[in-house]
C-alpha cells in the first residue's frame, strides 16, 4: 500500500475539492465481504451454463435449474456484512461528498452500510418478485420454500412465476434504471469507478458517459481495466484498504 499512498492523497484531494462524486462498484468491492466474483476463474459461471431468460418463463427444467444455482449463492449472500468500502462510501455520502452509487452488484450491501441513493442496474437477489404482478418476497422468505423442495415457484396473488429481482442472461435491463444510472454517471465532477473489471456493458460505458461530461475517472481495482488509459488515476490495491485510507486523509 505505501507505493500507492500519494494515489491516495490525490484521491482524498480530489473529493475535498469535489462539488458531488459518484461510485461505480464490482464484484471487487463484495468480495472483500466474502461473495465470490461469478466471473472468476472457478466461479459460478464457470461451473454453470447461466439460465436465458426465454428459457426461465418457459421450461420449468430451467427454471428448477435457476433456483438450484440461486440455493447455491445465496449463503453468502446472507451472511455477508458491508466492510470498509461499503461504509467509506456510505460516510461520503453522508457528508455530502458523494452523490450516490451505481452498481452492479446484486447483494444490497450498499443499502446495508447505510448508503441512501443506490442505482442496482443488475438488480437484487435479496427480492424475489412475480414477473406478472410484481408482488415482492424477501428472498430469506422464499428460500424457506425452495429448502423445502418447491421449485415451480408461483405467485399466491395471480399465479404468476416467481424470480429474483436480478436483470437475468438475455433479459433487459428497466429502461427507469438505465437512465437513473446514466443521469447520475453524468451528474458527477469525480467519477471512481471500484473494483470493476469494466468489460460489462452497457453498465462499463457509463466511466465514458462521465469522462464525456467533464468528470475525473480514477480506478480502483486489482486488475487491469480497458480505461486504465484514459482514467486520471488508477489505484491497484483492494478498496477497503484504500477507502479506509482516503478516510484517514480527509479526516
Amino acid at each position: 500500500m505505501k507505493e500507492s499512498m500519494d494515489a491516495v492523497e490525490q484521491l482524498a484531494e480530489w473529493l475535498r475539492a469535489s462539488r458531488g462524486a459518484v461510485a461505480f462498484t464490482g464484484a471487487g468491492i463484495s468480495t472483500e465481504s466474502g461473495i465470490a466474483d461469478f466471473r472468476s476463474p472457478g466461479g459460478l459461471w464457470s461451473r454453470h451454463a447461466p439460465v436465458m431468460f426465454d428459457d426461465f418463463v418457459n421450461d420449468p427444467e430451467e427454471r428448477r435449474r435457476f433456483w438450484e444455482i440461486r440455493c447455491e449463492m445465496m449463503p453468502s449472500f446472507f451472511s455477508a456484512i458491508p466492510n470498509a468500502g461499503h461504509l467509506a462510501l456510505a460516510e461520503l455520502e453522508r457528508r455530502g461528498k458523494l452523490l450516490g452509487v451505481i452498481t452492479q452488484n446484486i447483494d444490497e450491501l450498499h443499502q446495508r452500510a447505510g448508503s441512501r441513493r443506490v442505482v442496482e442496474i443488475h438488480g437484487t437477489a435479496m427480492t424475489v418478485h412475480c414477473l406478472a404482478c410484481d408482488k415482492r418476497w424477501a428472498a430469506r422468505e422464499i428460500q424457506i420454500r425452495l429448502d423445502g423442495g418447491e421449485w415451480d415457484l408461483r405467485c399466491d396473488a395471480c399465479g404468476g412465476l416467481l424470480k429474483s429481482r436480478t436483470v437475468s442472461f438475455g433479459q433487459q435491463m428497466p429502461a427507469d434504471v438505465v437512465r437513473e444510472a446514466i443521469q447520475l454517471a453524468s451528474s458527477g465532477d469525480l467519477f471512481i469507478a471500484m473494483g470493476s473489471s469494466l468489460v460489462v456493458h452497457p453498465a462499463a460505458g457509463l466511466p465514458v458517459t462521465a469522462m464525456q461530461r467533464g468528470a475525473r475517472v480514477v480506478i480502483i481495482n486489482r486488475e487491469s481495466t480497458p480505461l486504465d488509459y484514459a482514467a486520471a488515476l488508477v489505484i491497484r490495491a483492494g478498496i477497503g484498504e484504500t477507502m479506509t485510507a482516503v478516510m484517514a486523509q480527509l479526516g
